[in-house]
């Protein structure tokens, strides 16, 4: 295997830089994007709210139940070799998108996106991420979530070229585009520092401070394996909570755009400007996440973030004035920004990183239940009632009830098992 470069900048930091640009090509050309599509589609062929919420919700479906496939892929593979698979079918899914013509068409390219999306972007980087930190996680995952919030930054740009060239040229594009930049990106990733003679946040054990006996003052984290992270009871909870957070921002990428200019009477390029409100508060989010999310406790942050998405949508639900879509993008900005990284780091501090992959992969299965019931929820409402109020709703009890099992999901014992009986750190053979 090739070595990266040897400097005094952890190259840890670099795979966080890589992982952050990949993040917001993805974010900018498809999930951010999702609900500026919907609009055009909708404007141009008709179809039905819940013809888009079927699209999300398969390929959440399909997404979710390759999780724990893609997770013992990376763990197996290295997260490089599959990053790499996964920028091919994202803008192969991209081209064929841009040939839609039935809604059959559209719920095929969308899943051929989506499988490319999860394996190109957030898993195998926060996989390489996990292995590479420690003691920075928290600040790392945050760095990688900043390039989906520059995504949705982006957006207006995405929305521009829309009006001017097509949508259907613009959707071609993005995945020339997407071969064009994230085929050299997935190079920088490596999937662990000691394949290549580096330690962990750059510190080497040999110079951390010891007891009068010699013994390090900081004891190695234990890995659990794959079967003992799902026998404990906080996996199961972690999982359901995330599940209960998602089924606010996964509704919100499919019918924001719908309810901001169907029901309140913005302009799709007014929309698009909500989405810069939510992304420039997501800053602010993950600014907090990485100056306090190593220090402070995890899980009461996600709490009070879930409170805050449940705020946000019924702001957004109820709107009348434009003062309440600016504090729903604040509240929802700051609770997604802060909320996201935490997600990983939670599962990283509890289960370590050796079998990481896998128990994330499996993490995301149940995770999928949010993101595949909260836009059929959503648009199903829409389409009985005419508005978002009753849908956008429900789904604010929902996740407020959810943050409950963030509440309850403290930190698992120590595996018992024998000293000879651990289960073997896969070797990646491709990085």
């Amino acid at each position: 295997m090739q070595s990266p470069p040897r400097s005094r900048f952890f190259y840890g930091w670099w795979i966080a830089i890589a992982g952050a640009i990949m993040q917001m090509l993805v974010g900018v050309l498809m999930n951010q994007s999702f609900g500026t599509y919907t609009k055009v589609l909708r404007d141009e062929f008709g179809w039905s709210r819940t013809v888009f919420s079927l699209a999300f919700s398969m390929a959440r479906v399909e997404t979710g139940f390759l999780g724990p496939i893609e997770g013992w892929l990376i763990d197996r593979w290295g997260p490089r070799l599959i990053m790499q698979f996964g920028v091919v079918m994202l803008a192969a899914g991209m081209m064929l998108f841009s040939q839609i013509q039935t809604p059959t068409m559209f719920i095929a390219a969308f899943l051929v996106m989506s499988i490319g999306a999860s394996f190109a972007s957030f898993m195998p980087v926060s996989v390489a991420i996990v292995n590479w930190f420690e003691r920075r996680r928290a600040r790392a995952l945050s760095i990688l979530s900043l390039g989906m919030a520059s995504g949705g930054l982006l957006v207006p740009v995405l929305i521009y070229c829309i009006e001017q060239v097509g949508w259907r040229q613009s959707a071609f594009g993005s995945g020339v585009l997407i071969l064009v930049v994230g085929l050299p990106l997935s190079f920088l990733i490596r999937h662990h520092p000691e394949q290549y003679g580096m330690h962990k946040d750059g510190i080497d054990p040999a110079t951390e401070p010891a007891d009068a006996e010699g013994r390090p003052l900081r004891v190695a984290q234990t890995s659990f394996t794959s079967r003992e992270a799902f026998r404990t009871r906080s996996f199961w909870l972690i999982a359901l909570g995330h599940a209960s957070a998602l089924l606010i921002v996964s509704a919100l990428q499919v019918h924001m755009a719908l309810h901001l200019t169907e029901n309140l009477g913005y302009t799709l390029v007014q929309a698009g400007s909500v989405v810069a409100m939510i992304v420039t508060w997501q800053y602010v989010g993950q600014g907090l996440t990485a100056a306090v999310g190593d220090r402070w406790s995890k899980r009461g942050i996600v709490v009070v973030c879930m409170v805050m998405h449940s705020a946000a949508i019924l702001l957004l639900a109820y709107a009348t004035a434009f003062w309440m879509v600016a504090a729903f993008a604040a509240l929802h900005g700051v609770a997604w920004g802060a909320r996201g990284p935490l997600m990983a780091a939670i599962r990283a501090d509890y289960f370590g990183g050796a079998n990481f992959g896998t128990i994330m992969g499996m993490s995301s299965l149940i995770a999928a239940i949010g993101t595949t019931i909260a836009p059929f929820i959503a648009g199903t409402l829409a389409d009985y009632t005419g508005d978002y109020r009753l849908g956008f709703t429900v789904l604010a009890v929902m996740a407020l009830l959810g943050s409950f099992f963030f509440i309850a999901a403290s930190p698992p014992a120590a595996p018992m098992r024998p000293a000879d009986a651990e289960e073997p750190k896969p070797v990646a053979a491709h990085g």
